[in-house]
This record gives structure tokens, sequence and C-alpha cells, in this order.
């Protein structure tokens, strides 16, 4: 039996990305294969076919890119960290649909998906947790949820498409608290600047019902986050579209005008945040 998803409610917020996810797996087969973006798709009971429709016009088609590239971008971060740390944690901040554990588990590290319990309830349906894996219903502004990750071999946490709909104060919270909870992980995630945000308050941010965008994250330069812990080793950011896989010369004209305006104006990256490790530190004194 499929799973039903109603109209305009949060749970239909998770259909976009994985819709995105599909379309690019259709349309790009050898860059984003993804037959489990096809499976998910096919279990649940929802008319994608107007999502659809506007998903594949020229500008559609190029957010659907977007999403596609972001879990790329972030699995390419996640699997170098996993190189040195191969039984590390892998924390997805507000996972939504994502299934990036999925597709990095290299048999040792484990998994942890957080994200509001409506959410978490469709994803226990759609993406039951596998092995070394747990679906956690949290607040990320609830601290409490740190309480639940096992960080002994370490931890590489990430967060695609999350953190525009946080205020800067308290993404600045949120990230000195992991800094300080998890030394000697790393924690990636897409942004943009102010002008980007303003985009999206046209479109996504304002069906989600924010309107004070200047209050929400956003970023034009990553030296900006140098100064907010004092636990941060290293910032360092990345172009989300070209910067793991360079994917201009597979799109058309109009795609890679886009490409860089996203990366020009509005300013579109990967951050890493490398955080300090308290061994090592104590060593260097």
């Amino acid at each position: 039996m499929k799973y039903h998803i109603e109209n305009n409610t949060v749970q239909e917020t998770l259909v976009i990305p994985l819709l995105g996810r599909l379309v690019c797996s259709e349309r790009y087969p050898e860059l984003f294969y993804d037959p489990e973006a096809e499976r998910i798709c096919s279990s649940i009971d929802y008319d994608f076919t107007e999502k659809r429709r506007k998903m594949e016009t020229a500008f559609g088609l190029f957010g659907a890119l977007e999403v596609a590239q972001r879990q790329y971008d972030l699995r390419s971060e996640i699997e170098d960290y996993l190189k040195d740390h191969p039984r590390a944690a892998v924390v997805n901040l507000g996972c939504g649909l994502d299934d990036t554990f999925k597709k990095v588990d290299n048999g040792f590290c484990r998994g942890y998906n957080l994200d509001l319990p409506d959410v978490i309830e469709v994803r226990n349906e759609l993406l039951p947790p596998g092995e070394r894996e747990e679906n956690i219903a949290c607040d990320l502004n609830d601290l409490t949820w740190m309480d639940r990750i096992d960080a002994s071999n370490g931890a590489v946490l990430f967060a695609a498409g999350v953190f525009y709909y946080f205020r800067t104060k308290d993404i600045k919270r949120l990230t000195a608290n992991m800094a300080e909870r998890f030394p000697g992980a790393v924690l990636a995630f897409d942004s943009c600047n102010e002008r980007g945000a303003k985009l999206m308050r046209k479109t996504w941010l304002k069906e989600a019902g924010i309107t004070d965008v200047a209050a929400f994250f956003s970023l034009d330069d990553e030296k900006e986050l140098e100064g907010w812990s004092s636990r941060f080793a290293s910032v360092s950011s990345k172009s989300y579209m070209r910067g793991y896989r360079d994917i201009y010369r597979n799109v058309g004209l109009l795609h890679r005008m886009m490409i860089r305006f996203c990366d020009g104006p509005v300013k579109m990256k990967i951050i890493r945040i490398c955080f300090k490790d308290r061994i090592r530190e104590g060593e260097n004194r």
C-alpha cells in the first residue's frame, strides 16, 4: 500500500527535492543515476503531475540540477572524511527523504537522520533505517539531540537545503555547540548570499511562511564564520555547481548562464567547517 501525502502540508515539501533527484536521474543518468529516488516516488500516493510539469521547464530543471548536485557535493565531503574515519558518525541535519547515508555506507560507519517528528514519521515508512542507522525525531534547536550521537570514532555532519530556514543567531549557536561537542568533526552545508535568499523568498520560502529573510541565514563570505567559535579549526568553501564535479559542459547554454549566476551574484557554495581536535590541540601546547 502506498504512503499517502496530503497537499499543502509540511510533508508535501519533502516531495520537491525527491522529485528533483528523479528528474535528474532520468535526464542525466550518466551524472545522477538514482534508482532509490524512483523507488521512493513510486511508493508515494501523491499526484506528481503538476510539480513534474513545472520541474521539467528550463528553470525548473535547473532547480532539480541544484538538488542533485548538492547531494553529490555533500556526499563527496562525507566520503572524504570517512577515508580517515571509517567508523565515524554520519549525521544528516534536517534529512527529509534524503538517502545519502545509504549512498556513502562503507559497512562500518553509523548513520543518524534528524528531522521534525512529522517528517520522521514519513521517513520511517519510506526509508526505514538500515543496519547501523537511526532516524531521530527532534528539533535541531533543542541541542539534546547531540546526546544521541556516538561520535567516539569521529563525526561528519551535513545539512542540505536546511539552514536557510534558521535565523542566523540560531545557526551560530548550533555550530558553536557542535564544535564543542564533536571535536575533530567536520560540518558541511550549502549556503548563498542575501540576494539568493531574496530569490528564495519569492519561491519556496514564501510557501513555508517565511517573510523576514534578512533575519534568516545567508552568507556573503565564509570568513564571516571564523569568529563564531574558537573551536573552529578552519572554514573553507567550494562552488556549489562546479567545485566537486564540473557539470558545465553537460548542460545547455541557459543552464550554463545560470551556473555562472549562481557562482557570481548569488554566491552559492558548499561550506566546510573543521572543528578542532582536543587531542591534537593538546599535543601542540
